[in-house]
């Protein structure tokens, strides 16, 4: 199994490993790969004094395959007080994946704490059951490379409804590296759709074409817990909304606009199970 999700290949290349393969299809990245890879791309871009990110916006354009891509930058707007940063993955010749970021500037203690949710119970420990075995999809960003363990509202992570769970890296995003925590949420969050599947993966495409991540604090430690509900409209479109936390509380929001239509066959998820 390979060490890592992206291997860099020098002047911001990089190329997929099979760790970053999602459950659509054997070859197409996982929407949590690639998001948390523009996450680091924007992260490392200067600001003129301390800041952090606090929302970033993501619009899949394409198929994100496993060949390689070229990651670009771009600051949009420098500011004293918020900063905006875009990220773009380009593959095969086109742009498959943007990302809009927006930075704020942090100074300790110049606001109060206010409102904050604890942290989710049960906290994450090996008494939590795993997804990975019920996933029988073989070397995949889900399980492979994301540890998952379901804490509420379901015991199974193909069964359908609202579900929770916490979700943890077990490798870097980039190899020889140490994700950020911010990494770290934004992997985790485009997983909502999936931890909260209303439909049976066998039978429906349920994909999100975009992602939202609201981080009101910096996150803490390698666990992140996603509460996540699927609300579908009726003419094939649907929206999770899900909440984020760490072990030591709420850290933020997350949303998905969904793809929806009928697919025998679309996801190996469940199989052999």
């Amino acid at each position: 199994m390979a060490d890592a999700v992206y291997i860099p290949l020098g002047d911001n290349r990089y190329m997929p490993t099979a760790l970053a393969r999602g459950p659509w299809s054997p070859d197409h990245q996982h929407g949590g790969a690639p998001t948390g890879l523009l996450t680091r791309a924007v992260e490392q871009v200067p600001t003129g004094q301390p800041m952090r990110l606090t929302r970033i916006t993501f619009d899949f354009l394409g198929a994100l395959t496993l060949d390689e891509m070229t990651v670009r930058t771009e600051v949009v707007r420098p500011g004293k007080r918020v900063q905006w940063v875009s990220a773009v993955i380009e593959s095969g010749g086109r742009d498959v994946l943007r990302a809009m970021a927006l930075f704020m500037r942090t100074e300790e203690a110049t606001s109060p704490v206010v409102d904050l949710q604890p942290a989710p119970l049960p906290l994450p420990g090996d008494d939590l059951p795993s997804a990975v075995d019920e996933l029988n999809a073989g070397e995949m960003f889900a399980g492979s490379a994301v540890d998952i363990r379901l804490a509420g509202q379901k015991d199974s992570w193909i069964a359908q409804g609202p579900g929770r769970a916490w979700f943890r890296l077990k490798v870097p995003l980039v190899q020889g590296e140490t994700p950020t925590p911010q990494q770290r949420a934004v992997s985790a969050a485009d997983f909502g759709n999936g931890i909260s599947a209303a439909l049976d993966w066998g039978e429906w495409l349920f994909v999100n074409s975009d992602l939202t991540v609201n981080l009101l604090r910096v996150p803490q430690g390698e666990w992140i817990s996603l509460d996540s509900v699927m609300r579908i409209g009726g003419d094939g479109t649907a929206l999770t909304e899900t909440r984020l936390a760490d072990v030591e509380g709420g850290i933020g929001t997350a949303a998905q606009s969904l793809f929806v239509a009928p697919s025998p066959g679309a996801s190996s998820f469940g199989k052999n199970a």
